[in-house]
């Protein structure tokens, strides 16, 4: 079983930055891939970021592209975002989620989500 425990969310002004962790804990060895996803009150969870293990890819939504950057630290066991120049759109409760990877495309494990972080930017 893989646990995800994110944190790093806040309130932040348009134009401002954060940076969410994500911590894992417990095997990973069957996970090849983590993304991050975000849901916005009233709409479907979204695909935001993802980071390919083996061969360091990474892929990102194009509302983000440029803004967000996904990276990993294997010895803290911990992936981040770096969301940088956030606009209100953006607020939504951020979510890690371990997966696989396959055809150029990320594909979460339904079985492997955190609890979630709140990223609420104002205007």
């Amino acid at each position: 079983q893989v646990q995800l425990v994110e944190s790093g969310g806040g309130l932040v002004q348009a134009g401002g930055s954060l940076r969410l962790s994500c911590a894992v804990s417990g095997r990973t060895f069957s996970t090849f891939g983590m993304g991050w996803f975000r849901q916005a009150p009233g709409k479907e969870r979204e695909f935001v970021a993802a980071l390919w293990w083996s061969g360091g890819s990474t892929k990102y939504a194009d509302s983000v592209k440029g803004r967000f950057t996904i990276s990993r630290d294997n010895a803290k066991n911990t992936v981040y975002l770096q969301m940088n120049n956030l606009k209100p759109e953006d607020t939504a409760v951020y979510y890690c989620n371990a997966g696989v990877v396959g055809g150029g495309n990320y594909h979460p494990n339904p079985r492997y989500w955190g609890q979630g972080t709140q990223v609420t930017v104002s205007s």
